[in-house]
């Protein structure tokens, strides 16, 4: 009996134990919900209080986080492509797919730290500002955070045989990450881009 549970553990099987580290990801993004939930709260409450907003002077541009946004929409379908190969035993493909996300999340960043070297105002130049660069840059963190798990699972991949078909969680577990960041971005880009440039 101990000879047989062995081997199922050693082939992979996850069928009797699944693993909880996926939902202990959730769990942490329900709770990462809940905070930019109350952030969007916040500004909503401040939008609807206010008599002008954003204020004079805080016009919020829409070209660099648009081109940032389609960046980051698309960066979810192509991280998608590289858990598809992964889970063909494609550990190449899963390499360059992650690698392109991994690009493409730089490039966002590095177009957002642009964007705010451009606004001209601050932080603490009114309300407005304040909650755009609170959300934003939580935001822009957890961008950074996702960004480092693609790395991690890039160089945990050089190890031979570290992902395959039947072993992946680390993969699956980036992916559902990022498609969280892009998700919450979706939500934030609506409110603070969209609905004040119209």
């Amino acid at each position: 009996m101990t000879a047989i549970t062995t081997d199922k553990h050693l082939s992979g099987d996850h069928h009797e134990h699944p693993d909880l580290r996926v939902w202990g990801l959730l769990t942490f993004l329900v709770s990462e919900s809940l905070m930019f939930g109350g952030f969007f709260a916040t500004y909503l409450f401040f939008k609807g209080t206010t008599p002008v907003w954003p204020p004079e002077g805080t016009d919020v541009e829409l070209l660099i986080p648009t081109i940032n946004t389609i960046i980051l929409v698309s960066s979810s379908f192509v991280i998608h492509l590289g858990d598809a190969a992964i889970k063909r035993n494609r550990v190449g493909w899963m390499r360059f797919w992650y690698f392109i996300t991994a690009i493409m999340g730089a490039v966002f960043l590095v177009g957002q730290i642009y964007e705010y070297m451009n606004l001209g105002y601050g932080l603490t130049s009114n309300v407005f500002a304040n909650c755009f660069y609170l959300m934003t840059g939580f935001h822009g963190l957890h961008v950074f955070v996702g960004l480092l798990l693609i790395l991690g699972v890039l160089w945990r991949s050089l190890k031979r045989n570290h992902y395959s078909a039947i072993k992946h969680t680390g993969i699956e577990m980036a992916e559902i990450y990022w498609h969280f960041v892009d998700i919450i971005w979706i939500i934030l880009f609506t409110l603070v881009y969209l609905m004040n440039a119209f």
